[in-house]
């Protein structure tokens, strides 16, 4: 994901701010705030950086983001996060609507999602192969990865007519497990084969509660140098916590190398060709395993991608080739900028109170 290129923040509220870049990461993403838990309160949305692609289509219907939703801001619910880990959220959405309550009741409010195609389509759910012009879209929680009061009516509309009528199609059967798709299902369409590591260090990370009794994650440095350039670099997270994370660089693609439970063992399942990513899961008491090339000078942060978690201080930064770094560097920008934040955090007396990432 390219979003922490864009790494400059903005304090004046009433200021318009226009970001440019080198979109070298190509695919779809999202953009989103890195301040506090304001990308869960909806400072998101989808982008489009185009490149090779996986298959063909006619069509572009644009970005369908999927989100969990409560009718409690998420900064009302930090604090039973931190208290407790994480809360049951009340339903999800797709792209930012959905309904809530049981379906043909009076109460039920809200609108389902929506989209049209200009074909009939031929899908295949699970065994069988169907015609129809009326499909349900589900976006399934997965309980396994955080719990959902509202599982199973996360659903939309694509259709293939003039107007929506109720589908009739049924889902395909899928395994409820917080786990990636299969390593052997992940061939990149564009292929790397990664040659043995150049660092090796050790950055032990525990989980513990402060002073308050919130959750933290507790580490003793949190930044790794990597002072040279186009070099890979291997990095093995290992949990014994029964509790899975998606973990997600900030300024690379990675691919990875392992991925399983238990301890690591040191083997990797390909060089040639791995699966490439911006987030992989860290399996609940198991490892993870990526790699990166050093081509691409800046500090990035490498965290779990739960908004409570990265709160809690789950991350590492990697300072890549900080030579290259200064010049790179707008100085009279950042110093106005901050500048500028410290005279908005005085005059409302902001008080920091997470992880600051």
């Amino acid at each position: 994901m390219f979003l922490a290129l864009l790494w400059k923040f903005e304090a004046n509220l009433f200021l318009a701010v226009t970001y440019k870049w080198r979109a070298i990461q190509y695919g779809t993403t999202w953009y989103h705030s890195h301040i506090g838990l304001q990308a869960w309160e909806g400072l998101f949305g989808g982008i489009v950086v185009n490149g090779p692609a996986s298959a063909n289509y006619d069509e572009d219907k644009g970005v369908i983001i999927k989100n969990d939703w409560d009718y409690n801001t998420v900064d009302q619910l930090f604090m039973t996060a931190q208290k407790d880990g994480p809360p049951t959220l009340d339903t999800a959405l797709i792209n930012g609507t959905n309904v809530f309550g049981t379906d043909g009741t009076v109460n039920q409010t809200g609108t389902r999602f929506n989209t049209s195609f200009t074909a009939e389509l031929l899908t295949d759910c699970a065994d069988q192969v169907s015609v129809a012009k009326n499909f349900w879209l589900c976006a399934i929680p997965q309980n396994a990865c955080s719990e959902n009061a509202n599982p199973t009516n996360v659903k939309g509309f694509i259709y293939y007519s003039d107007s929506p009528s109720t589908p009739s199609t049924t889902a395909y059967s899928y395994t409820n497990s917080c786990i990636d798709e299969d390593m052997s299902d992940l061939t990149p369409i564009v292929s790397e084969t990664v040659s043995s590591p150049f660092y090796n260090k050790s950055e032990p990370v525990s989980l513990g509660k402060n002073g308050g009794s919130l959750y933290r994650l507790i580490n003793a440095s949190g930044v790794v140098e990597l002072p040279h350039k186009n070099v890979w670099t291997y990095v093995v997270i290992e949990t014994w916590m029964s509790v899975p994370h998606p973990i997600h660089l900030h300024g690379h693609d990675f691919v990875v190398l392992a991925q399983g439970g238990g301890t690591y063992t040191g083997d990797v399942t390909t060089l040639a060709s791995p699966p490439k990513r911006d987030t992989a899961m860290l399996p609940e008491n198991g490892y993870l395993v990526i790699a990166f090339k050093t081509d691409n000078p800046g500090a990035w942060l490498m965290h779990c991608h739960i908004g409570w978690h990265t709160e809690e201080r789950f991350a590492i930064q990697f300072v890549e080739q900080y030579s290259e770094i200064n010049s790179l560097i707008d100085y009279d920008n950042l110093h106005a900028n901050c500048k500028t934040w410290d005279t908005f955090e005085n005059g409302l007396s902001v008080k920091e109170e997470d992880s600051g990432i």
